[in-house]
């Protein structure tokens, strides 16, 4: 690669029980940036990195000296424990991978380079407001269609770029029980922006992001050990962003790039962690579907604290969960607050609100 994009202004963020031989089959895309590993389970286990990748380890005894009581708000024994990662990062862009997830190959055979796609998706806008039927207009050999205004061919800043995945599909488990042997080996070439108004579930083993348009949102939830819930923390993270997105004038976009996800969980243990969720989700979308955030919340940080109130009035009626969740959204930002200080630049997610 005779340039590295980005370079200097990107983190990949990877969350882990086992050593990372999976990085390997990635050297050739990851070896030149920074990673930022984020240590599950127990601190006393030594977690082994492949010689020639520049990183950074955490684990838990790291995140309660870092963030003191504040720690609270990181998961522990969940893969949600990466988004400590986006915390202490200190760059523009994130990705984010899971430790089971390989290199894919696209229809010719070769390999697919998703860090290259998702560094693509970010930079070049997105198209919420109006939806272009040749999906993403701002691909080579594509454009807008006859019909879409010109007022709106600007498009708006892409925060999140969502990837996808071949071979084992990021089903819940009552799916995963109806369809064992279920792989999915369909690629489909396209990216396409999520409109304004609709709501998806994010996946973050295959997730880019502007940190700094973007970042204090990506909480990925009390999850894991001693919570009542499991296997919603990118959902929910994905819900808060896109409401949050949409308040600012922010886009998110889906498809491209793949990745080989390896590896299917037991469907049996997924099915004890998501049981509640199941239930919870079909209240939770319409909360999210009817979230209005005020005039005042003009920074990524304030409608995450408003956001916060709501989820902690609305939703705390179906379980003493949500209080306990609302209260962490809160201490997840004093925390991010705490080792991001404001800067100048900061404004300018506020001026996004007002195009």
């Amino acid at each position: 690669m005779a340039t590295v994009p980005l370079k200097d202004e990107l983190d990949i963020v990877i969350p882990t029980i086992r050593n990372l031989d999976f990085l390997e089959m990635w050297r050739p895309f990851f070896q030149p940036y920074h990673l930022i590993i984020v240590q599950d389970g127990d601190p006393s286990k030594t977690i082994k990195v492949p010689d020639g990748f520049d990183y950074e380890l955490y684990n838990r005894n790291d995140i309660n000296k870092i963030l003191g009581p504040r720690a609270s708000c990181i998961s522990f024994k969940d893969s949600a424990c990466r988004c400590f990662g986006y915390m202490v990062s200190k760059k523009k862009y994130i990705y984010t991978i899971d430790d089971d997830c390989f290199v894919a190959k696209d229809p010719s055979g070769e390999d697919i380079n998703a860090l290259e796609q998702h560094i693509k998706n970010l930079l070049c806008p997105a198209t919420p407001y109006f939806f272009n039927t040749l999906y993403d207009p701002f691909r080579d050999g594509a454009d807008f269609v006859r019909g879409y205004p010109f007022s709106l061919r600007e498009g708006v800043p892409t925060a999140v770029s969502h990837g996808l995945w071949l071979n084992i599909p990021d089903y819940d488990a009552p799916t995963q029980l109806v369809k064992p042997l279920e792989r999915n080996t369909r690629y489909v070439d396209t990216v396409l922006t999520i409109p304004k108004g609709t709501l998806f579930p994010m996946c973050g083993m295959n997730l880019a992001f502007d940190r700094d348009l973007i970042g204090p949102a990506m909480y990925f939830g009390l999850m894991g050990d001693g919570q009542p819930i499991g296997r919603y923390d990118d959902m929910w993270a994905g819900w808060c962003c896109k409401v949050i997105c949409d308040h600012l004038g922010l886009g998110i976009k889906t498809g491209l790039p793949y990745i080989y996800h390896s590896k299917a969980s037991n469907p049996f243990v997924n099915l004890k962690k998501e049981y509640n969720g199941i239930f919870w989700q079909e209240e939770i979308i319409p909360f999210f579907q009817q979230l209005n955030l005020s005039k005042e919340s003009t920074t990524v940080q304030k409608c995450y604290v408003e956001m916060a109130k709501q989820v902690n009035e609305k939703l705390g009626k179906i379980d003493p969960y949500f209080v306990k969740l609302a209260d962490a959204m809160v201490t997840w930002i004093e925390a991010w607050d705490e080792l991001n200080p404001a800067t100048k630049d900061s404004a300018k997610v506020a001026n996004a609100a007002s195009k």
